[in-house]
């Protein structure tokens, strides 16, 4: 696999060849757990841009530092209703989900 990962020429050749095509389940489970990621990034990145603590945002929200910490690595799943609780009440984003 390794020769074959050396001849991708983008991006998307390289995660065909390493995960699968699209609409594989290996790659569904790969896009899944990327997302999982990007979320958990954008949690951690704008909870510290607004100088709170794990235990403060928990608090603002109504739920356990423990989760919020779960939720900024990746540990666990997250329901819409939610992470719009979490960004907008919370953080005082604004949240735009598009399906593509």
């Amino acid at each position: 696999m390794k020769k074959d990962l050396k001849k991708a020429t983008s991006f998307d050749e390289l995660l065909d060849i390493k995960y699968g095509k699209i609409g594989t389940k290996e790659r569904d489970q790969f896009e899944e757990k990327t997302q999982y990621f990007v979320i958990s990034e954008m949690l951690k990145s704008a909870r510290k841009e607004a100088n709170l603590t794990q235990e403060q945002l928990a608090e603002k929200v109504g739920t356990k530092k423990s989760y919020i910490s779960r939720l900024e690595n990746g540990k666990c799943d997250i329901q819409v209703s939610t992470l719009y609780r979490i960004f907008e009440d919370g953080l005082g984003k604004r949240i735009n989900i598009v399906f593509g």
